[in-house]
């Protein structure tokens, strides 16, 4: 009981600072740890490039050395005598390389997988930001709906406890009778325990969106009363997995994935090809060895350097076979995803649209459950029918109601779902599911 008090007021003292979708959304873009998570990885993948293109420049490289040497000299004095000297002195030596390659297939190869990975990186964010739109309105649909199952049962229960105090004046009128009385209680008891069940569910629901956006929820919106169905743009299924095909970030993902695999294999094959380099260097030297001691020497040199490798005890082909084997999975990958997708368009599309037809025979049965429970009332009095009847038909309306709030939330949750698979989700689209909620 104590746990439905929190739960009641928590849904009344919060309306007054309940947080909208496009609220929940933008916090989220800042604390989900797993968006975090992406967000970083995307940072790390965009440096491939930089990584292949530092391959292609110019490499500069300096070194040092100061030694002190003591040297065992033995030479023919002025004498002509053999005699062994040891000498000290300091030696010191400059260097700087420039080295620029002309040719290298393994060069370019990993230039242009580099670019790929950090192409591949790109959508894989991508992706993660469609799918925190999914998985963050799910979240908050379900916060909503648990609300909306809380302001349901309570009036049901509220409802019950009314028609429980009218049989309670009619008995003691000796207008009714204990059996209505009885009926009465044993719905009131039960609404009792789902109000306190749907408290349960709104508390879970409200954790997992605090865990989400970062930050305390004090609430959140319900769909207002006016919810009005767009139709479907593009309105076929032919045009929904052609929009797939083009824009899915998982398909993008992989399709660079397959170009890195191509790269891949080009790298490896590069280890038969020559390799050509343009290298320039000033060394300078003093005091280099004991012909040239307390000597200093300058000395610039540029030339072309070219490496050709001869064999490799077959890792080259081995490394290439491999790298090819590698290829042919991504591409089955890429034919697997696309099924995938194709399959999650398909179910999508058909979800939005049933979605669409549910919520208007639903809003039909809900108008019905309204006007028969007010028949119901009137045919009471007039002896025609009895309070079971009644009981009955304020179930009735409870789920026809439990149903349709149940089949929009389901109908919201399916197109971003569909514009997900299809590859278009954004914020825009945040903001019109905004919009169906107060």
């Amino acid at each position: 009981m104590l746990r439905a008090i929190c739960g009641a007021l928590l849904l009344q003292g919060g309306g007054a600072h309940a947080m909208n979708l496009q609220q929940a959304y933008d916090a989220a873009l800042h604390n989900d740890p797993a968006y975090r998570e992406a967000y970083q990885d995307s940072l790390a993948g965009a440096e491939y490039k930089a990584l292949g293109r530092s391959g292609l420049l110019p490499q500069l490289s300096a070194s040092y050395s100061a030694n002190k040497i003591r040297a065992d000299l033995t030479a023919p004095n002025v004498f002509g005598q053999i005699t062994t000297t040891h000498p000290v002195y300091y030696s010191h030596a400059d260097a700087l390389q420039l080295r620029q390659v002309l040719f290298s297939l393994d060069a370019l190869a990993r230039y242009k997988q580099g670019v790929a990975q950090s192409q591949y990186a790109a959508s894989q964010f991508s992706s993660a930001g469609q799918e925190l739109v999914v998985r963050l309105a799910g979240t908050y649909f379900d916060a909503a709906l648990s609300a909306e199952q809380v302001a349901l049962a309570r009036a049901q229960r509220d409802a019950q406890q009314e028609q429980y105090r009218t049989n309670e004046r009619l008995f003691a009128k000796g207008e009714g009778t204990r059996t209505d009385m009885l009926e009465t209680q044993a719905r009131l008891q039960l609404s009792e325990a789902q109000l306190i069940e749907s408290l349960d569910n709104q508390q879970s629901s409200m954790a997992a969106l605090v865990s989400i956006v970062g930050e305390a929820v004090p609430s959140v919106e319900m769909l207002g009363d006016s919810f009005h169905v767009k139709p479907l743009q593009p309105a076929t299924l032919a045009d929904w997995k052609e929009l797939a095909l083009a824009h899915n970030p998982d398909l993008q993902a992989q399709r660079y994935a397959i170009e890195a695999s191509v790269q891949e294999v080009n790298k490896n094959r590069a280890g038969h090809t020559p390799r050509i380099d343009l290298v320039s260097s000033l060394s300078k030297t003093k005091s280099d060895t004991l012909t040239t001691l307390n000597q200093d020497a300058t000395s610039r040199s540029i030339g072309v350097q070219i490496n050709i490798p001869l064999y490799s005890g077959g890792a080259v082909s081995a490394s290439t076979r491999q790298a090819a084997a590698g290829l042919e999975k991504a591409r089955a990958e890429l034919d697997l995803r696309t099924a995938k997708v194709m399959v999650e368009v398909g179910k999508q599309f058909g979800l939005v649209n049933s979605g669409m037809a549910r919520i208007a025979a639903l809003d039909r049965a809900v108008e019905s459950a309204q006007l028969l429970v007010k028949a119901t009332e009137q045919s009471i009095k007039g002896g025609v029918r009895i309070n079971l009847d009644l009981l009955n038909a304020q179930q009735q309306l409870y789920t026809s109601k439990r149903d349709l709030a149940q089949a929009r939330y389901t109908y919201l949750q399916s197109l971003l779902r569909l514009r997900a698979a299809a590859g278009t989700l954004g914020a825009d689209d945040v903001r019109d599911a905004a919009s169906y909620f107060h």
